[in-house]
């Protein structure tokens, strides 16, 4: 029996991350042990266009990893780990990662294709931050297009991370804005 028909079976004919039954193809996972059935997913053409490493990712329709993580098939847990982590600068999808759970050879295939080359967020003391640390605002910031002043000791809770590693996100007087990372301190 071919890759493909074997995908077809395991998956009822839908796209192994967001069901979607339309253009499905066979997308074998990077960073595998082998190249059997157990190392690929069937995808619809929508997941496989985003799932190329140089294509930015619309994360509203990676929210379906919130259903596909918890599948039983190894290689689909692998595949949403690593997609969480490229959106873990959502909220959401961080909360997903922090309820993942794979056992430890699956995990271990998972983070062999986390790309872990960028540079760290770093607060005022050399401090690395991730999403979902407080922090607190140590120097009286001017919020443009706010019309507001961002207080010294202004505590920011869950912050997010961005592409930039000098900058974060966090709430603010009920607004969510980007915060220079140096002038935060963590608590």
């Amino acid at each position: 029996m071919s890759i493909e028909t074997t995908l077809h079976n395991r998956s009822s004919n839908k796209c192994e991350l967001c069901t979607s039954s339309e253009n499905l193809s066979v997308y074998p996972l990077p960073h595998s042990p082998n190249e059997t059935p157990n190392c690929a997913v069937l995808v619809c053409a929508t997941c496989s266009e985003q799932l190329q490493d140089n294509t930015e990712l619309d994360v509203s329709h990676w929210r379906c990893l919130n259903d596909s993580m918890w599948s039983l098939v190894p290689v689909v847990q692998v595949l949403a780990y690593r997609l969480l982590h490229r959106c873990s600068t959502e909220s959401w999808a961080q909360d997903a990662l922090d309820m993942l759970y794979m056992d430890e050879e699956t995990k271990a295939w998972g983070d062999a294709g986390v790309a872990d080359d960028h540079e760290p967020t770093l607060d005022v003391n050399g401090v690395a931050l991730v999403a979902g640390d407080a922090v607190t605002i140590i120097k009286d910031l001017d919020v443009k297009g706010a019309n507001f002043t961002a207080k010294r000791g202004t505590p920011v809770r869950n912050i997010g991370l961005s592409d930039n590693p000098l900058h974060i996100e966090g709430k603010v007087n009920g607004q969510r804005i980007v915060i220079i990372s140096a002038y935060t301190k963590k608590n």
